[in-house]
């Protein structure tokens, strides 16, 4: 049987606690709200809020791996650019070896063509001289590999391979800084050092591209990937605002009525009063 005392308010205290949890569900859903989070620290749930951190760890260091693509594929586009003009020289060149091969021409033109053919020569130096990047030339005679980092821990590489087009190296042999010619046995023995140079150029920049196209798909993976990270970290940790949002309303009505109980409970001291008048 309940004990009538001005001392001891059992109700008043079932209902200080009642209100004193809500008012706990009401901070915490306010706190979910403001920060769009339900896992906002280690305090809310260890565990998870541990793997949300290792999730984010290395959406971070993707940024890392994608600035490495980035860089590669933009040297390799400023090389892929010069070789596809030194390839296009090389198709002029060809054009000017083959008009003096002709023995029938005079003299005069044959020397007109050797100038135009001497420009060409020139401007594939100037070509392969100023395709740089960062530094990096990938068709200079030793020209630079493109090394890009491939995964987060740092121990894989994909790489683009320098091309060397210079004048003189494996691709354009039998062209230097000097070639020209005087007469039309000059011109054809040119012409067939411009026709290999062609077939081995175009085909040092298929390679290039296959490897461009396999750091570009990378790339692309790995932009994913984050995205994919970054998603699963708000999974794990995001607050679900609509529900949020009715909680506190629920939260905000209960807390009201906590205070009223609270109220009753604690006139029921007054009440006895009355007993005594």
């Amino acid at each position: 049987m309940a004990i009538n005392s001005i001392n001891t308010n059992d109700g008043s205290f079932v209902a200080l606690q009642n209100l004193a949890a809500t008012n706990a569900s009401l901070n915490a859903t306010q706190d979910r709200i403001s920060t769009g989070k339900k896992i906002a620290n280690s305090k809310d749930n260890g565990a998870i809020w541990a793997i949300a951190q290792n999730l984010r760890a290395a959406s971070q260091s993707i940024n890392a791996v994608k600035q490495s693509l980035d860089r590669a594929q933009s040297t390799a586009d400023v090389a892929i650019t010069a070789g596809t003009n030194v390839s296009d020289l090389l198709v002029q060149m060809k054009e000017k070896a083959l008009a003096a091969a002709d023995r029938g021409l005079d003299t005069q033109s044959r020397l007109a063509l050797n100038d135009q053919f001497k420009v060409l020569r020139d401007t594939i130096k100037k070509t392969v001289d100023n395709a740089d990047f960062n530094g990096s030339n990938m068709l200079k005679t030793v020209g630079t590999d493109m090394r890009a980092l491939a995964n987060i821990a740092g121990t894989n590489v994909i790489t683009i391979k320098a091309q060397s087009m210079a004048l003189g190296s494996a691709n354009l042999t039998g062209l230097s800084a000097t070639s020209s010619f005087n007469t039309a046995s000059q011109a054809s023995t040119f012409l067939a050092s411009v026709n290999t140079a062609i077939e081995r150029v175009n085909r040092a920049l298929a390679t290039m591209g296959a490897q461009y196209k396999a750091v570009e798909l990378h790339n692309t993976f790995m932009a994913k990937l984050q995205d994919n990270l970054d998603a699963g970290v708000g999974n794990l940790v995001d607050a679900d605002l609509g529900r949020e949002s009715a909680r506190l309303q629920s939260l905000q009505s209960r807390q009201q009525l906590g205070v009223q109980a609270a109220s009753i409970a604690n006139q029921s001291t007054s009440a006895l009063l009355g007993l005594f008048r």
